[in-house]
């Protein structure tokens, strides 16, 4: 669908980058932090694969952390990003990020990612994928479709643009799920400046957003 939303930058597909979320517990409230890598660098891997997520928990406090991660984008591009929090620089062993979103755990909700389960994100960003680009989805019973915003290469360093046609094949889906590739008649634009994303992942961990 068209928007008219400007799009900041292109030739965004294929961009690596990593993130790191630090889990904490704040009375009943669980809540992550996301810090990444995003127009800052391209999560070298000489820096990347010296972080420890134990080391990283007790500097911060955090209950957990996750490496998340190295990613490569599958949009290409991204438009205006409004701050849902303070971004905040922090060094990560000599690796730049940028505090850039934050996931609110409803109670009782576990922060341990569950493939094919949603979850809700405050990143307050556009992502435009090109007409006559080539998208992957995850279609669940109802129909209801996530396209893959990026697929990750810490679970499994094979995965590539090559090869996402083929993913399907791999993955484990639920009942009534489905995989699939296809090439969009026209620009597809996700906002989520005014409301909460949603976002979900594979066991593989390439991650998927609802397109509204």
């Amino acid at each position: 669908m068209a928007s008219t939303q400007q799009r900041l930058i292109s030739n965004m597909r294929g961009v690596r980058y990593g993130e790191v979320l630090a889990v904490f517990i704040k009375g009943d409230e669980i809540q992550a932090e996301v810090y990444g890598t995003q127009m800052l660098n391209d999560c070298p891997a000489e820096l990347w694969d010296t972080l420890d997520a134990t080391a990283i928990k007790d500097e911060m406090g955090a209950f957990v952390v996750k490496l998340n991660g190295p990613r490569h984008w599958m949009l290409d591009g991204l438009g205006s990003k409004i701050a849902p929090v303070e971004p905040i620089l922090k060094d990560f062993n000599g690796l730049t990020m940028r505090r850039i979103a934050l996931i609110e755990f409803g109670k009782g909700e576990s922060p341990v990612t569950v493939p094919y389960m949603e979850r809700h994100v405050n990143r307050g960003a556009v992502f435009f994928w090109d007409a006559g680009s080539v998208v992957y989805e995850l279609v669940n019973p109802e129909g209801k479709a996530y396209v893959m915003q990026a697929y990750c290469i810490g679970v499994d360093p094979t995965i590539n643009q090559g090869n996402l046609a083929t993913l399907g094949e791999r993955l484990s889906l639920p009942e009534g799920w489905t995989y699939r590739s296809r090439i969009l008649d026209e620009e597809l634009v996700v906002d989520t400046t005014g409301h909460i994303a949603t976002v979900l992942q594979d066991e593989f961990e390439n991650t998927y957003t609802t397109p509204d």
